[in-house]
């Protein structure tokens, strides 16, 4: 029998070396040439021990437009949530570099004791 699905793929969205098992689980079910509706459309996202399944139903014109509109819409807000955090680690990343380069100075603390301080 040939292959029922036109897309089964698992792709893990950490390193190995992390040892986390977070993963997208897509599933298409093969329609057989327009011939078979009723098949198995599953997007897995899954964080540790956290999973959600989406599916989407194909089987009639309404669920069609549906299921397109809710793949469009959840690739748009993911868009939007990656711009948001690629600002946001930029913003981290630029505070963190100028308290870096913050001269320090010796402030005193108790009895003969000096410690860092940072400049305000």
């Amino acid at each position: 029998m040939k292959n029922p699905f036109s897309l089964r793929r698992r792709v893990f969205l950490n390193p190995a070396s992390s040892g986390t098992t977070s993963f997208l689980f897509a599933e298409v079910e093969s329609s057989r040439g327009g011939e078979y509706k009723w098949g198995h459309y599953m997007l897995t996202i899954a964080d540790c021990r956290r999973w959600i399944q989406l599916e989407f139903v194909i089987g009639t014109l309404r669920a069609r437009r549906e299921s397109l509109r809710k793949i469009d819409l959840l690739i748009k807000r993911l868009e939007e949530f990656r711009a948001a955090l690629q600002k946001e680690v930029g913003l981290i990343e630029q505070y963190e570099a100028a308290q870096k380069s913050k001269p320090k100075t010796l402030k005193r603390k108790g009895a003969n004791r000096w410690q860092p301080q940072e400049k305000s």
